[in-house]
């Protein structure tokens, strides 16, 4: 469910201070899994605005080359762009890459579940054809090609630098719908729930458990982590995944506006990095204007209609210079999930707001109705910044905490 279609490892120990509540911060340090893998650690890049994505920079084949990828939650497939030859790509900040003799074929069990029953039949006549694939995302993007395998030469926190043969996507054709924000990437990082993902693959390896982390600073940049040796022990809120789906959805939640009850509620919540903003279904969204609206009467902003950064802006006496001088008139937003006690994801004003390059303040809760998403409300990196988020998909559940995503982990 990647919405805008479109680094080096970082080892050995990590300490990064994360936040309490209160913002109080608190040392994690590794602890080595117990006779299972390691953990591998990446900086980002990017930023909410006006770059549009956060992406790391991983290696791939022998000799190893360097390709940008975009990090996604929202979908578990991993492809690049390709030259087998290409369709239709994009521009990107590396030579496509160049497959060889390294194609997967039907009968690989991977291929089966990229697949789904129905299309391995229709696309798979015989077991020694090529595993071909699509992924279509939620903004009508996709990418067309085949599934081939390649080293990823990875240096764990172990001290151990290991170069396991993965399954990816040759991604010869890619459809973008919004041709004035293309990401600059290679392609994209696929950290979703299905056993494609490069996590699932690395897990059945037995080289790191099926947990990924993510920090993305809102000054931008951050890092991002596979395996379990940087969870912290405390100041993790937890929420049970709620379908074992390729998407992680936490259930319903309520949305309280400047910590009062709304008339939003039930809302259907999942976590999406791939997502640039957020997305509430169509009645919570207008609802959840109505309430800004309201609040910024008698206050000194003004509609700022011709700026066209997103669909809603405002200016005020003089130009914005960041988030934060603009913070002081909006309320925060919490998210609280209603079949669990005390679970709330906490959304301050700098969790759902940009300034732009006008100096205008604009809001970054979308409407998803209009990108076709339904009833599906999702959490995109906006409100994600500033926070430590875990997908602990050993456990059936994600987690996050207020963090300084700034401080990278130490080499």
């Amino acid at each position: 469910m990647h919405q805008e279609m479109y680094l080096k490892a970082l080892v050995l120990l990590l300490s990064v201070w994360i936040a309490t509540a209160a913002f109080q911060p608190q040392s994690i340090t590794r602890k080595p899994s117990k006779g299972f893998g390691s953990s591998v650690i990446f900086p980002v890049s990017g930023n909410v605005y006006p770059k549009g994505y956060y992406h790391v920079t991983i290696s791939v084949g022998h000799p190893p080359r360097q390709y940008f990828l975009d990090i996604d939650t929202g979908s578990d497939l991993t492809w690049l762009q390709c030259d087998a030859p290409c369709t239709k790509c994009t521009p990107a900040p590396h030579s496509l890459y160049k497959p060889k003799k390294n194609i997967v074929t039907c009968q690989d069990p991977l291929c089966a579940s990229l697949q789904g029953p129905a299309d391995l039949l229709e696309r798979c006549p015989t077991p020694q054809e090529q595993c071909d694939y699509q992924v279509d995302y939620a903004d009508n993007g996709s990418s067309l090609g085949v599934l081939v395998k390649d080293v990823f030469p990875f240096k764990f926190t172990n001290g151990s630098t290991v170069a396991p043969q993965l399954a990816f996507g040759c991604g010869y054709n890619q459809e973008v719908q919004d041709l004035n924000h293309l990401p600059y990437t290679d392609g994209v990082l696929g950290l979703g729930l299905g056993k494609s993902s490069i996590l699932a693959q690395l897990r059945t390896m037995g080289l790191a458990r099926n947990v990924v982390g993510h920090c993305l600073s809102g000054q931008g940049g951050g890092f991002l982590f596979f395996g379990d040796d940087f969870l912290p022990d405390s100041g993790i809120v937890w929420k049970p995944i709620k379908s074992r789906s390729k998407f992680y959805s936490l259930g319903p939640a309520d949305l309280l506006f400047g910590g009062q009850a709304s008339n939003i509620k039930s809302l259907p919540i999942v976590f999406d990095s791939g997502s640039t903003y957020t997305y509430f279904s169509s009645q919570a969204y207008k609802a959840l204007v109505s309430l800004i609206k309201g609040n910024l009467n008698g206050k000194q902003l003004k509609d700022a209609v011709e700026d066209n950064s997103l669909p809603i802006c405002w200016k005020g006496a003089k130009p914005f210079k960041s988030v934060r001088d603009a913070a002081s008139y909006f309320k925060p937003l919490v998210l609280s999930f209603t079949d669990a006690k005390n679970v709330q994801l906490q959304l301050r004003p700098e969790s759902y707001l940009i300034v732009t390059e006008h100096g205008n303040v604009c809001l970054g809760i979308l409407n998803g109705d209009e990108v076709g998403l339904d009833n599906i409300n999702v959490i995109g990196d906006i409100s994600l910044q500033d926070k430590l988020v875990i997908y602990d998909n050993e456990r059936n559940q994600v987690g996050w905490a207020p963090a300084n995503c700034n401080r990278l982990p130490k080499s």
